[in-house]
């Protein structure tokens, strides 16, 4: 039997996206794409259309700092984080030898991005990534030129033997494997870390996490050896970057009483709101922003991997805040909703989009306010049995 291409074309493709075609084909092979890939991945491709929707759909929910850490900084995540240290825990001694990355840090970025990479994210959450970008390249006008480059980087990596159209699968924007990472990031900074001849953010997670690393070094500007920063007792007034040593002249001090380890690094000091925790932030905290520029996503990565790594939650509370509940209080909540009605994707311990939702769904009906969270609120409402 002849082998089948790996996307079926459409009885009827969208208006213009053959004329797309023809004429991005001609730019792929005159980048130096070879013909037989071209053939093999882009052949016969079916946009993704739906990556539209995804593109413009407003965010749902809309979470306090406080809720936004304790969704990511989650009892699950920080339960199968030990794990993970376990089962890699000579992987991530040698990235610390030879990058000076903390291995929280590694291991943060690992279980927010894909938990861990877990098999199930792969599967029900991912995409094949060739359609997706066909699509991006086609029809998005503000940026189809980096769209377009995306997609002859995709073509790139199954060039080089790296992959196959049928394993790249990722999200909506072509972000795959273990650490999500672009076409562009895989081919310009992803590294054979385990030798095998290859490049691959999928399967074992050497090269995901070894490069990962080495792109928190080149584009972020990772400091070697040390951390990212520190929960810290600040004066009023107290603002700007500076070493730890002036910071702790000034009266600003480690909230947990300890001394700061390296003394002549530079930090500066953020508030994210008053009355709630202040912390020094050194430049390994902005390495982190080089992977996702909100300092929220930066703090819950930072924070994660501190916890992770046995430290507490932090000492100064977020105003109008609530402890995180635990793995089985979460699971709890998504055995009772579903027994209420409501769909969670499973019970698991994990909160995803589908339990969110289902905690709006019932916030709505009771009177709570619709914010998604599942949280103690929501949990005492559900043992009353409303």
């Amino acid at each position: 039997m002849a082998a089948l291409a790996p996307f079926p074309a459409l009885a009827a493709m969208p208006q213009g996206f053959e004329q797309w075609h023809d004429g991005f084909r001609a730019r792929a092979l005159a980048k130096g794409v070879s013909s037989a890939t071209w053939s093999r991945c882009m052949g016969r491709i079916e946009p993704d259309m739906s990556v539209f929707n995804k593109m413009r759909k407003q965010p749902e929910f809309h979470e306090k700092i406080w809720q936004y850490i304790n969704r990511r900084v989650s009892d699950w995540r920080i339960t199968a984080g030990k794990e993970a240290l376990r089962k890699n825990d000579a992987l991530f001694a040698r990235i610390e030898r030879d990058f000076g990355v903390e291995r929280g840090t590694l291991l943060a970025l690992w279980g927010v991005e894909t938990a861990f990479g877990d098999p199930l994210v792969q599967k029900n959450h991912m995409r094949p990534v060739f359609p997706s970008l066909a699509a991006l390249a086609w029809n998005e006008p503000r940026r189809r030129a980096y769209w377009e480059t995306e997609l002859i980087n995709a073509l790139r990596i199954v060039d080089k033997g790296w992959s196959t159209p049928e394993e790249m699968r990722g999200s909506w924007a072509g972000a795959m494997g273990h650490s999500q990472w672009m076409p562009e990031v895989w081919l310009n900074v992803g590294m054979d870390y385990d030798g095998d001849g290859r490049v691959s953010p999928f399967g074992k997670p050497d090269d995901a996490l070894g490069s990962t690393a080495r792109y928190l070094i080149k584009r972020g500007r990772y400091h070697r050896g040390e951390h990212w920063g520190y929960e810290v007792r600040a004066p009023g007034g107290a603002s700007g970057s500076r070493s730890y040593a002036a910071w702790a002249a000034a009266g600003v001090q480690r909230a947990d009483g300890q001394a700061f380890p390296q003394p002549n690094a530079s930090a500066k000091l953020w508030i994210p709101e008053p009355g709630g925790p202040a912390f020094l932030l050194g430049p390994n905290f902005y390495a982190v922003r080089s992977y996702n520029p909100s300092m929220n996503y930066a703090l819950s990565i930072c924070h994660l991997g501190d916890r992770i790594l046995g430290a507490p939650p932090f000492i100064q509370p977020f105003p109008g805040s609530e402890r995180a509940l635990t793995l089985a209080e979460v699971q709890e909540v998504q055995t009772r909703l579903t027994q209420a009605g409501f769909d969670t994707g499973g019970t698991d311990g994990r909160v995803g989009n589908d339990t969110m939702k289902a905690v709006k769904d019932f916030q709505a009906r009771v009177g709570l306010p619709p914010d998604g969270y599942a949280g103690l609120k929501v949990l005492a409402k559900l043992r009353q049995g409303l």
